[in-house]
């Protein structure tokens, strides 16, 4: 149907890393926006929840790991691991992963969920890409081509930016923010 909408959105995280999401801006398909990615946002959310993320975990609980091959990452040599889940879960995909040789973070992932999210969803293949900022790994964009019964290919890119991480505070701020500001 050749439809567009965007989205941009400020997500901020609780110390236990639940998201929230406040949109910034909508613009084009108002039925995209509505059904599909306010709809994204909130499962987001929900995902990110301490018990949720447990269910989720990129762990042995959840998944059988293979090593593939090493390759290179863009400029960085990575880990290519067959990632399988142990259940039939729609939160758990089956793809691979790709390590950071240096820093054993996780750099991409690419798959499709373990189970089909929908009756109307014929198929869907993601990727993820991170990015090193500094010491940190965060995520850096999110493309999926999602095929629908009615509707054909449809594709999201979501680029992520501007991140600002908390600092850890010192004993001191720490001690201080918990006396009201005032430090002895």
């Amino acid at each position: 149907m050749n439809k567009h909408a965007e989205m941009v959105v400020r997500v901020k995280g609780d110390a236990d890393e639940t998201k929230h999401f406040e949109v910034v801006s909508e613009e084009g398909w108002k039925a995209a926006q509505k059904h599909v990615l306010q709809r994204m946002l909130a499962t987001e959310s929900e995902a990110s929840s301490p018990e949720m993320r447990l269910k989720a975990r990129l762990g042995p609980e959840n998944y059988e790991f293979h090593m593939a091959k090493t390759a290179l990452l863009g400029n960085r040599m990575a880990y290519v691991i067959d990632v399988v889940p142990r259940r039939h879960d729609g939160r758990l995909f089956e793809g691979q992963i790709w390590i950071d040789a240096q820093d054993y973070a996780l750099a991409r992932v690419e798959g499709k969920p373990a189970k089909n999210p929908s009756f109307w969803t014929t198929s869907v293949h993601f990727v993820h890409a991170y990015q090193k900022s500094g010491p940190f790994w965060f995520p850096a964009s999110t493309e999926s081509v999602t095929d629908v019964r009615i509707f054909g290919a449809t594709s999201l890119t979501i680029h992520y930016f501007d991140y600002t991480p908390n600092l850890p505070q010192t004993s001191e701020t720490a001690s201080a923010a918990s006396v009201g500001g005032i430090t002895q």
